[in-house]
Order: C-alpha cells, then structure tokens, then sequence
C-alpha cells in the first residue's frame, strides 16, 4: 500500500512539473508574438515592418482573436516624462515642429488618459497656450500644443502635424483612444475645424472657438454625424464676425447632428471679443469629461475632395468621378468644381444582420472595413449601393489585413480583419 501510494504522489508531482513546463513553453512563444506585433506596428522602416508582417503570417499558430488582444490589452509602457515638457519635437516627412507637452504629475502607465491637442491662433505658439488649460484639464489628461508656422492650420502639413502628434504621444504615454479632443483658437478653431471634419473617426469631440469655415468647406460638416462640437464665440469678434459660427450651427441644426454653442459678450483689453475668456473652460472641461468616442458607430456619411482618400471608420472612398481637389492650404486654389462643391459622399448604414446599404454620389469604388462586432463572417453578407445589390456572399476574416489596417490606423479600438472592395455600378441616365 505505502509503495503504492508513493508511487502515486510521485505521478502527481511529475504531472505538476509536466504542466508547468508545458505553461512555460506556451508563455515564451506568446511573448515572441506580442513582441513581433508591436514590432510590426511601431516600426518606421519600411524593410523591417515588412520582414517582421512575414514573420508573424508565417507562424500557423498566431490566429485573429490573439493578434486583437495583443494590440488592444498588451501593450506596454515605459515610465516617462510628467510635468511641463515644453521642448518636444515632432518629425513630418523630415521637418522638426515644436511640440509643448503637459502630462499630470500623478501620471500612472496602467491607466488610460485622455488626449487634448489645442491648436494656437496666429501670432502665438504650443507653449503659449500650455497655461491657459493646465489648471482646469486636471489630473486625467494629457495636453498636446504642437506649433505650426504662423499659425496656419488649414494646411495639409499642419493636418500631418496634429496625425503625428497624436501618434507621438500615443506611442509613449497610455492614452484612451476613445477619449481624443481636438480644440484651438482662432486660426487654430479653423483648423479644429478642418482636420476634425476631415479625421472625425479619431476624435471624441472637437471644440472650435473664434473661428469659421468658407462657404466652400460647408459639405464637409457632414462628417461630424458621430463627433459631438463644442463651439464658442465672442459675439463683439471683431476678427472673426461672430456671424461665421452661426452660419455653422444653422447647417449642423439642418443636418440633426448634436452641438454645444456658447456666445459670450466679454471683451479683452487686447484682443477685443476675439479670445477665449477662462470663465467658459470649466463647462468645457465638463462637456470633455461627459464625450466617449464610439469608434464603430453603424452609420457613417463621409465627404472627400480628391486629396482625402484615406480611410474613415469603416468606409473609404477609393475611385471617383471628377470632383474638386484641394491644393496643399486645402482651400487655396478655389478651382470651379471647388466654387461648385462638387465633392464625392458616401452613406453606409448597417440596417440588419448582415445588410449594409450605402448610399454613393460621384464614387465610382469604395471599401468597406469589417469585423466581429459589425457583422458575423460565418453568414453571408449583403451589400447595396444605391438601391442595387452589389456583393451577396460570404466574407472571409484575413490576419493580414487586420495587421495592415492597424499599422495603417494605429488605433487599438478599429481593428478590421475584412476588407470589401466594392464597383459602384453606373446609374442609367
């Protein structure tokens, strides 16, 4: 009986060693995934990224569930600066721009903050502004102010600039993608508008003061159907007619997208009706606190001219009819078709299980982005463009295509393991 029951304790304890080897084999091969992902995502040369893409498909036992986990809930961070940085650079397509920084004292790496990137008016830098929202912001964010020449942000290099600093930020400090505000003042409300308008899927909110958009730009607002607005305007403006925000609320009224709109009467001894008083920021900071970005809304309107092709949520206009082409202030060269508003749209709605209806003006192919959350792959799909079907079938999830789209995004909370590509076929005239 003792031999007996030694030799089963001696089975036991084998077993025990054997399971925890068998974990320690399962661990390191996860660990060398993680470590190939990030390496994928984060790379800024072209031949290593490609190198390591390779690596990782060619491993049978990396699926898509591991790779969406790994990129939402693994990464890790290093500890870093906290305080006032007011020296950061930003590289775009190799220039260097100032990027001031304000990241909480009580910083934690293990904790999401939110991002809040302010845009300065003319005349002004990132720096400057660092003070005038410190102390409201608080303790759950992080404030970006990069600073553009001359304050020109209605440029498509200032638009690269606040994409590189939201990137920047996000490689180094644990930022919440879904909690992504974009502000400025003046000639930086013009820019919140313009890049809010024309990157709305990153953000959670845009706050625009003092500031307006060309006639010309209007079409664009349509964008915003899932970015809450937060504007504000000095009703004695002297250098932007209060006339301009207005003209903006009216069209987001007529649209039926959701808006703040505060005018204030103040007047500073300098600048007149047209600054920012402090006395509006904590409603702001309040209005920031309430926003979380729904980062797969079911309906998505985009609006592009020729110079915008990138993806937006989980649609992307890719070929269209000849439509007006932004020159590189985005407004500039106000060609005919500019005058006109000949802009491309597309409207796509998830309207049942697995039926997508898109409504497509002056596109002649797009792209839809999908994945678990706003379809099932295991039924078939149906898709209609204008009233037509145009894909009825099955979909198949694609590993590679969920790892191209993400180091295309970098946002950990978009994640699209399909690809759709759709002909928009010709209407009878």
């Amino acid at each position: 009986m003792k031999r007996g029951l030694l030799s089963g304790v001696l089975v036991v304890i084998l077993a025990c060693f054997a399971d925890r080897a068998m974990d320690a084999a399962a661990v390191v091969p996860f660990a060398e995934m993680k470590t190939q992902v990030f390496r994928y995502l984060d790379s800024t040369d072209t031949d290593e990224a490609t190198r390591t893409l390779q690596a990782v498909l060619s491993d049978p036992d990396v699926t898509i569930d591991q790779v969406i986990r790994i990129i939402q809930t693994e990464r890790d961070y290093a500890p870093q600066p906290t305080g006032t940085i007011p020296n950061e650079r930003v590289d775009v397509q190799g220039r260097a721009y100032h990027l001031a920084l304000s990241v909480p004292l009580t910083y934690q790496p293990a904790k999401g903050y939110g991002l809040v990137v302010c845009l300065h008016g003319a005349g002004f830098s990132g720096e400057a502004y660092l003070e005038r929202w410190q102390a409201r912001l608080g303790e759950d964010y992080v404030l970006a102010c990069p600073t553009a020449p001359m304050g020109a942000w209605f440029t498509r290099s200032a638009e690269e600039l606040v994409l590189a600093t939201i990137r920047s930020v996000q490689r180094r400090y644990h930022i919440d993608p879904d909690r992504i505000f974009l502000t400025g003042m003046s000639n930086g409300g013009i820019g919140a508008w313009m890049i809010g308008m024309h990157d709305a899927p990153l953000f959670a909110g845009i706050a625009p003061m003092a500031s307006g958009l060309d006639n010309v730009l209007m079409p664009f607002l349509a964008n915003l159907r899932s970015t809450p607005v937060y504007i504000i305007h000095g009703a004695k403006d002297q250098v932007m007619p209060v006339e301009l925000s207005r003209t903006i609320t009216k069209e987001l009224t007529r649209l039926g997208y959701p808006f703040v709109y505060r005018e204030h009467d103040r007047e500073h001894p300098m600048a007149g009706g047209h600054y920012f008083p402090r006395e509006e920021l904590p409603e702001l900071v309040t209005w920031l606190n309430a926003q979380r970005r729904n980062p797969l809304p079911t309906t998505v309107t985009v609006v592009r001219d020729a110079s915008h092709f990138q993806p937006f949520g989980w649609v992307r206009i890719d070929a269209t009819d000849p439509i007006a082409a932004f020159s590189e202030d985005l407004v500039g060269k106000q060609d005919d078709r500019i005058k006109r508003r000949e802009y491309a749209r597309l409207d796509a709605s998830i309207v049942g299980p697995n039926r997508i209806e898109v409504q497509a003006d002056r596109v002649q192919r797009y792209s839809l982005f999908l994945n678990e959350q706003l379809i099932d792959s295991s039924k078939p799909l149906v898709v209609l463009t204008n009233g037509q079907v145009s894909f009825e079938g099955p979909v198949t999830p694609s590993l590679e295509t969920l790892l191209r789209q993400a180091r295309l995004r970098q946002d950990s909370r978009q994640l699209f393991p399909i690809h759709l590509a759709i002909q928009v076929r010709k209407q009878p005239s």
